[in-house]
């Protein structure tokens, strides 16, 4: 099973396709509409999350609620579109891009339609290089995290096969600009709604009161913030992934697809980087077994991974988010047309978007959990794929006596 996306943050639409997902899941517009509707939520979001109302449009692979086997196609409207139609037309364009008649939108802040100041912290210079491009342009419209729309569109397809397994995924958001604490469990069912409300994510209102304001001081600065926020998975069978080479271990292929996200700089499996500080008798998860449950751990400070295999406890994930490159009080920089200083560019962006860094990490292990699923219980249609599931579970039944 994969994915591939396509599109540019302000061009006429986002894309992906999705190829080798089982047939007869079901699935509707609504389900992947929910989840575009999380991602664009958080305190601290810019201006864009004011024009984008994102609305998933099934172009194909589905058909009467079920998916069909075949690859499916979703793609997702820019609104913003129609003051940009210019700025990123397909077509060659006379005259100057910086002409007004051409850009239209006084929103376009003080880069222009045209980019040549890189922002540190961006792709924009290290893209231009690669690629041998001078408008900067070219290389932000897809470096942007606005391509993270497609990639919770996919793992909202994902997330519907898990749930046919009884597998969950959630998130919550743990510090933003060192404030916060080190919450590292699986939320009650009382602060799962409580998130799922919270602007920012947050188990308590008293951290939400803290985050906000750590926000709003920020925002007066003209600075931004990044944080930390913690993924986590319930529900997971024993055996996902494989410990005999290194690209199946579960926790690389978890690891590469948050790490992947725009902006994330650091993931942990558990106790993660604490685990180098203590003893392995304070690390280590002791095992025990009970005669209707089977094998369990009195502990978790693995996260639910064992030599890169799910051993049946949650899955526990700790990612952090660097602040967002773009400052509303630019940084120093150099522009390419003349080699000398000048202040970075300003392109309309988020104080903080560590709320929906959370949810676009939510989907991308909901991706890894569902292609692990389906390399272990292969099937072309979801019938199939059960049958195998509950056939593996019968014999570990009788084996070891594991419900």
């Amino acid at each position: 099973m994969r994915f591939l996306t396509a599109g540019e943050s302000h061009g006429p639409q986002l894309a992906v396709i999705v190829e080798g997902f089982p047939a007869r899941v079901p699935i509707s517009a609504g389900i992947i509409d929910h989840d575009l509707s999380r991602r664009q939520k958080g305190y601290g979001r810019g201006g864009r999350m004011k024009v984008e109302t994102d609305r998933v449009v099934i172009s194909a692979g589905i058909r009467h609620g079920l998916t069909l086997g075949s690859p499916i196609l979703l793609t997702v409207t820019n609104r913003d579109w129609t003051r940009w139609n210019k700025v990123m037309a397909a077509e060659a364009m006379d005259g100057e891009l910086d002409d007004p008649k051409i850009v239209g939108d006084e929103r376009l802040g003080s880069v222009g339609a045209q980019l040549s100041i890189p922002r540190p912290g961006h792709a924009d210079l290290a893209g231009s290089l690669k690629y041998g491009m001078t408008d900067l342009r070219n290389i932000l419209e897809r470096s942007s995290a606005r391509e993270t729309t497609t990639r919770v569109a996919a793992g909202a397809l994902a997330r519907a096969l898990l749930l046919e397994f009884n597998i969950s995924i959630g998130s919550y958001v743990q510090r933003i600009g060192g404030v916060g604490d080190e919450t590292l469990r699986l939320p009650s069912s009382t602060e799962v709604l409580r998130v799922e409300e919270s602007p920012l994510r947050c188990l308590n209102a008293d951290m939400e009161n803290n985050l906000t304001q750590v926000i709003d001081e920020a925002k007066e600065r003209g600075d931004s913030l990044g944080g930390c926020f913690i993924v986590y998975a319930k529900g997971l069978p024993v055996g996902l992934g494989s410990h005999v080479h290194w690209d199946r271990r579960l926790e690389g292929r978890l690891a590469q697809a948050v790490m992947s996200i725009p902006a994330i700089k650091g993931v942990e499996i558990g106790m993660g980087f604490n685990s180098a500080e203590k003893p392995g008798s304070e690390v280590h998860d002791p095992i025990i077994f009970k005669p209707n449950t089977g094998f369990q751990r009195t502990s978790n400070n693995a996260g639910g991974l064992e030599g890169g295999i799910t051993n049946g406890e949650p899955l526990l994930i700790r990612a952090a988010m660097k602040p967002i490159p773009t400052l509303y009080s630019p940084l120093e920089s150099v522009d390419l047309t003349t080699m000398e200083s000048a202040s970075a560019g300003v392109e309309r962006s988020d104080v903080c978007a560590v709320p929906a860094a959370a949810v676009v990490a939510e989907a991308m292990t909901a991706w890894v959990i569902a292609e692990a699923l389906i390399e272990k219980f292969s099937g072309d249609n979801l019938e199939d794929m059960k049958a195998a599931y509950k056939l593996y579970h019968e014999r570990l039944e009788q084996q070891f006596r594991i419900g």
